[in-house]
C-alpha cells in the first residue's frame, strides 16, 4: 500500500523463499534497497510465541483469547516503535533490475463471470475461462 506496488501493475514481483525479505528497486535513480528482519518475533517478546498457540488451541478460554489480543496490540506497537536499524538489516545492494512488467487486457471468464489477465487465461470450446474454472483436457 505504501508502495503503490502491486501484481496488477506487475511492479510487486513475489518469488517465495520463505523469508521475511524485501527488496524495493527505484528505477529512476536505479537504487536498491534489501530489507531483511533482525528479529523474530520470539526475539522481541519470547512470552508471544507461548500465548499464541495457547489462544490457537482446542483448550483456549475466552481469556486466553483476549490476553492474546492484547498482547498482539502491546506487540504490534512495540514493533512499530522499534528503531528501524534494530528491527531491520538494510542494505543497498546490486541487482540486475527486471524489465517493466507487460499490462495485459483483462477478459471475463465464460463460466464464472470475473475478470482475468488475458495471459493468465484459458480458452475452452472457444471461449476464456480461469484457471480454477478450466477443464483440464485429459483421455486418462
Amino acid at each position: 500500500m505504501v508502495t503503490g506496488c502491486t501484481f496488477g501493475k506487475g511492479n510487486l514481483i513475489f518469488k517465495d523463499y520463505g523469508k521475511n525479505v524485501y527488496t524495493f528497486v527505484n528505477r529512476t535513480s536505479e537504487d536498491v534497497l534489501r530489507l531483511s528482519l533482525n528479529k523474530s518475533i520470539d526475539e522481541i517478546d519470547p512470552e508471544f510465541s507461548n500465548l499464541r498457540k495457547k489462544a490457537f488451541s482446542q483448550k483456549a478460554s475466552k481469556q486466553d483469547k483476549a490476553n492474546f489480543e492484547n498482547q498482539k496490540d502491546e506487540l504490534s506497537q512495540k514493533i512499530l516503535d522499534m528503531d528501524a536499524a534494530e528491527l531491520f538489516k538494510m542494505e543497498s545492494i546490486d541487482l540486475e533490475i527486471p524489465e517493466e512488467a507487460r499490462i495485459f487486457a483483462s477478459v471475463k471468464c465464460s463460466k464464472c463471470g470475473e475478470f482475468i489477465a488475458e495471459h493468465r487465461a484459458r480458452v475452452e470450446n472457444g471461449h476464456f475461462a480461469c484457471i480454477p474454472c478450466f477443464s483440464e483436457y485429459s483421455r486418462n
